[in-house]
């Protein structure tokens, strides 16, 4: 009965929680891919030199697969939190008919492996489908010529499953011990009054504009006048960034909601005053998600430029005897920004969504009030279309400068083609953050018009 309960609820469920889904998969695909780095090259038509040399290359490989490995454990450990958050009324219903905290427990850890199971064959077969592109990539950074050619990696493969199932069994474990900790009361109320807005005054909004200034102007001078202190520094130099980018992103949501309603024959049309103020609601949480999102997009957009501009420069030069140990840094660059791009459009999914869940209560009221569907949808679309712009200009402004500091180091390396690698970067994470955002408005607005949504 639980099996059939919990693989039932999955297929219920899997059109409102295809971020989650998404998610999952794009994650096994990239590990994967990455564990499959060396075998895409082999595949290839190499000399027996040039396979010995990128046998050692894939031992180097291996050391850099845990962090990815750790990126994504956070990730799903991110989405199943919001999972658990979002159904936790379901929960409580099933505890309410008598089913037990166990047995709930049980169908939570039924459908996280069921999930798991689902996702892990998608992202591993994803990954199998463009293992020419992602041969493409491998042969680039290490400088070889390119044939395409599908490979699957069984030893990859099987890394990928063990490393994921791990991921999984924690992260449900995690899920199953929250829901455990939950009266019946807890899980059964699920409303949230809107955030208490701190430090919202004047005063402290000119405090925090000073803050704001001072934080991105140390950080881009540095990186600009400075910049071998900003590579050494890299860390540091990020959470400055991320404290630069919350000041200014609160500076922002304190501003612009005044300048709109100071245009009262604009703001006063439709529901623009409603989706105002459900952006407002949730502005303390919000700037904090929104300024950490930025910063792993502009790291991510920098660390692949870099790391395909670095692999140009291993070709010529000083650099060449050591291409060998080096190559692996530069695919690992490429690989990581890719990974952070992704973790960081599904956490802003993932976050929208949760809101979306909090928000439940609101647009119930709204239909109850007569509100024109087309309008509850334009304003769904403008609140999560808000959420993924801000981040994606203030990301592009941080690799403003990013970028500067890449090209004085391409020069230095004597290596061509930045503008072609900046240029398509920036495609690739916009085209990454508008799959994400058709996605997460598609679902927020099954999920608050659906007639189960309005009773």
């Amino acid at each position: 009965m639980l099996i059939k309960l919990a693989f039932g609820n999955v297929r219920r469920s899997a059109r409102d929680f295809s971020v989650y889904f998404m998610t999952l998969a794009f994650a096994v695909c990239l590990l994967y891919s990455f564990l499959a780095s060396t075998d895409y090259l082999l595949a290839l038509d190499l000399t027996t030199e040039q396979r010995l040399y990128y046998a050692k290359s894939g031992e180097v490989l291996v050391a850099f697969a845990v962090f990815v490995a750790v990126i994504f454990a956070f990730l799903i450990g991110y989405a199943n939190v919001f999972l658990v958050r979002r159904r936790r009324r379901e929960f409580g219903l099933y505890e309410l008919l008598g089913m037990g905290h166990a047995r709930v427990s049980c169908v939570l850890a039924l459908e996280s492996a069921s999930v798991g199971v689902v996702s892990l064959i998608a992202g591993m077969a994803l990954g199998v489908a463009l293992s020419p592109l992602f041969g493409l990539v491998a042969a680039f950074v290490f400088g070889v010529p390119w044939t395409p050619v599908v490979t699957f990696s069984p030893a990859a493969a099987a890394q990928t499953a063990l490393a994921f199932a791990a991921i999984t069994v924690v992260a449900a474990l995690r899920a199953v011990r929250s829901v455990g900790r939950c009266t019946l009361i807890e899980l059964m109320r699920t409303d949230r009054a809107p955030e208490r807005r701190v430090a919202s005054g004047r005063v402290a909004v000119g405090v925090q504009r000073l803050l704001a200034i001072a934080l991105l102007a140390l950080v881009w001078g540095v990186c600009l006048l400075a910049p071998g202190y900003f590579i050494v520094f890299i860390i540091p130099m990020g959470f400055i960034a991320l404290g630069g980018t919350y000041f200014a992103f609160r500076v922002l949501a304190a501003h612009v909601p005044e300048r709109l309603r100071a245009r009262s024959e604009r703001y006063y049309t439709g529901l623009v005053p409603f989706t105002v103020r459900q952006v407002e609601a949730r502005i303390e949480s919000g700037c904090t998600a929104l300024a950490a999102v930025c910063v792993l997009l502009a790291a991510g957009m920098c660390m692949i430029v870099a790391g395909l501009v670095f692999s140009v420069g291993l070709r010529s030069g000083d650099l060449f005897e050591s291409a060998w140990a080096l190559a692996p840094l530069a695919y690992a660059c490429v690989f990581y920004g890719a990974a952070f791009m992704v973790a960081a459009a599904a956490v802003l999914a993932l976050q929208q969504l949760s809101q979306a869940a909090d928000a439940d209560v609101a647009y119930r009221t709204l239909d109850r009030l007569g509100a024109d569907a087309a309008l509850v949808r334009s304003s769904v679309r403008a609140q999560v279309g808000v959420s993924f712009a801000v981040p994606a200009v203030m990301a592009c402004l941080h690799c403003l400068f990013g970028f500067a500091l890449i090209f004085v180091l391409s020069i230095m390396f004597a290596s061509e083609g930045f503008v072609l690698f900046a240029a398509a970067t920036v495609g690739l994470t916009l085209a990454i953050l508008i799959a994400y955002y058709l996605a997460t408005s598609s679902t927020c607005i099954r999920a608050l018009t659906r007639p189960s949504a309005r009773r």
